[in-house]
């Protein structure tokens, strides 16, 4: 088993789903302890990582819309809740013993960071994961599309999704038996199908700037080191 790693910097987008475990909302401390530990089995192969998280876990603003709420205020409280994940997630890293930093583009110097470009360019160089919380800094783009521009700026390889499943398939495949997993799709393929993959805009800009994304299942403990080394199931989506 090859244990160079095919990509030299890469950012992983988290849901804040993913880090439910299995409750009903909030953090379940056990699952947010087995990703880390993943990010740093990555970090032991010399790989650069960012990550950001969603706050779906804690507050969602596209159902704070649905209920009355003004579409631009459930945003920024959804930005809040990634900051509250991502401050969890610098946590159980550095008591894994991996220095971490927390970057938002909601300034809040009192718990972390500003995001600032070449700061966490420096802060990767020098071997610390970065987490860059609270999204775009701006209502009515997902985390998605700030997992897509963040990657983008910080010159990443590739974007990981993790997900809840090993890739990308025709239909849920936890509803549909007949579900076809990909191994690769394009750009377009995704938008074209309209594959509950990420949002449109985040696929896009993954396009234009020619990001590869790999999707996998972000609860298969090693995962992410096996997708590093190209290895065990996952989908790649790349140009034609």
């Amino acid at each position: 088993m090859s244990e160079t790693p095919q990509y030299k910097r890469v950012l992983l987008k988290v849901s804040g789903e993913a880090l439910m475990g299995k409750r009903d909302y909030g953090l379940d401390t056990e699952t947010v302890n087995g990703i880390a530990a993943d990010v740093r089995d990555v970090i032991a192969m010399g790989v650069q990582v960012c990550l950001v998280i969603g706050g779906g876990n804690i507050f969602r603003g596209v159902a704070g819309a649905a209920a009355g709420m003004d579409r631009a205020q459930a945003d920024y409280m959804g930005m809040l809740a990634t900051v509250m994940n991502a401050l969890a997630m610098q946590s159980a890293l550095e008591k894994m013993g991996v220095p971490t930093r927390v970057q938002s583009a909601i300034s809040m110097e009192a718990v972390c960071e500003p995001y600032i470009r070449r700061r966490a360019e420096r802060h990767m160089e020098k071997g610390r994961v970065v987490v860059f919380a609270a999204g775009t800094g701006n209502p009515f783009f997902t985390t998605d599309t700030a997992a897509a521009l963040r990657a983008t700026e910080m010159k990443c390889d590739a974007m990981l999704k993790g997900t809840q499943v090993d890739g990308v398939y025709s239909a849920d495949p936890r509803k549909d038996q007949s579900a076809k997993r990909y191994e690769e799709l394009t750009y377009l393929d995704v938008l074209a199908r309209d594959l509950n993959v990420m949002d449109a805009s985040a696929i896009s800009l993954s396009r234009e700037n020619k990001l590869p994304i790999l999707v996998f299942n972000i609860h298969a403990p090693g995962a992410f080191a096996s997708v590093m080394r190209g290895e065990g199931p996952f989908t790649r989506i790349i140009e034609s």
